[in-house]
């Protein structure tokens, strides 16, 4: 311990590189990945926030969510055996104001149940991010493949459908609006939901999260880019500490030779690891928590507790990895050669 620390003062300057590096790297690390969280809620929040269970599609609709069709009987025969039951459907369209605004939203309707916002016929209510825009309640919208007109009745925290917000309305405006009568999915809430209907597939929520194909491609993406930063960081310490150790086989050779054993310098420099890893996350964390807090209401953007410890620890394994792995050359060295070869 006392070697490790005297070296880190000795060579200040290239232990402060490596954790500046470090630093910015994580810190990079912590922003995309709550970015990634907070673009899963837009998308999918709706779906994300259900309990845990079983979702249902027909087996001919290819994995695709709107071209499934339950039809009456099986729906009929699914809500009967589970009473906390719900068959729902969702459809993208546009909603006008009354100045003739157009807005995107998701239309959601469902079969009676606690896990969606039922609304008479006529009434919507909307997520509320629509009141940030300057939607009230008892406003009046309207859709150009509706007959009558939409009073706004409320709103809910957080009901997100890619990247739109959720307008629950009535079945029977839904069924108007989009010419159908069957419900395109059905839930069953619960760990052990898992049950076969003929003509049903079945998928937990981690499966049919997906199946949206805009979410399971953005997911990938930013998932891609948050373990390559953390693998950048992993040959980092590897490639810092190699040259390091490149430089000091004299200073091995010699400290061998006086007695030390190899345990003890792979401890010198696990601790000197561990020390600048720390630091550096530290003030990531702390930043990466600042701009959590700081961050504009319409941005995408959640960094939770869990995620920011998960990450931590990756990157004390990865940064104990890189350093182990630069540190097998010293369980080769031969005090006399290395004496011979190297300078202190």
């Amino acid at each position: 311990m006392n070697i490790a620390w005297k070296e880190i003062k000795k060579n200040k300057v290239r232990f402060l590189i490596l954790g500046s590096i470090v630093f910015l790297v994580s810190l990079l690390t912590f922003i995309i990945s709550g970015l990634a969280i907070g673009l899963s809620q837009d998308n999918a929040a709706l779906i994300k926030d259900l309990p845990d269970g079983e979702f249902y599609m027909t087996e001919d609709s290819d994995q695709t969510y709107n071209l499934s069709r339950i039809t009456k009987s099986t729906e009929d025969e699914l809500l009967k055996k589970n009473q906390d039951a719900v068959a729902f459907s969702i459809q993208m369209g546009f909603l006008d104001d009354s100045g003739g605004k157009q807005r995107s939203v998701a239309f959601v309707t469902s079969t009676d149940s606690k896990l969606f916002t039922n609304v008479e016929k006529g009434e919507i209510v909307l997520d509320s991010s629509m009141e940030d825009e300057g939607i009230k309640t008892g406003d009046t919208l309207t859709n150009n493949q509706h007959s009558g007109k939409f009073i706004v009745k409320g709103f809910v925290e957080q009901k997100k459908f890619s990247h739109s917000p959720v307008a629950y309305i009535n079945m029977e405006d839904y069924q108007e609006m989009n010419h159908v009568e069957e419900m395109q999915l059905a839930f069953i809430p619960g760990k052990d939901a898992l049950q076969e209907f003929k003509g049903l597939q079945s998928f937990s929520k981690k499966d049919f999260l997906n199946t949206i194909p805009s979410y399971n491609a953005e997911q990938m993406s930013l998932n891609m880019i948050v373990w390559f930063l953390v693998v950048i960081s992993g040959m980092l310490f590897a490639i810092f500490f190699y040259m390091m150790n490149v430089q000091k086989i004299g200073l091995y050779g010699i400290l061998k030779a006086i007695g030390m054993k190899t345990r003890e310098l792979f401890k010198m420099m696990w601790t000197q690891m561990i020390f600048i890893t720390v630091i550096a996350l530290i003030l990531s964390i702390t930043l990466s928590q600042v701009f959590n807090v700081m961050v504009p209401k319409g941005m995408p953007f959640n960094l939770t507790f869990e995620t920011t410890v998960q990450l931590s620890l990756v990157f004390l394994i990865i940064g104990f990895i890189g350093a182990t792995l630069s540190g097998l050359q010293i369980k080769k060295v031969e005090p006399l050669q290395a004496i011979q070869q190297g300078e202190v």
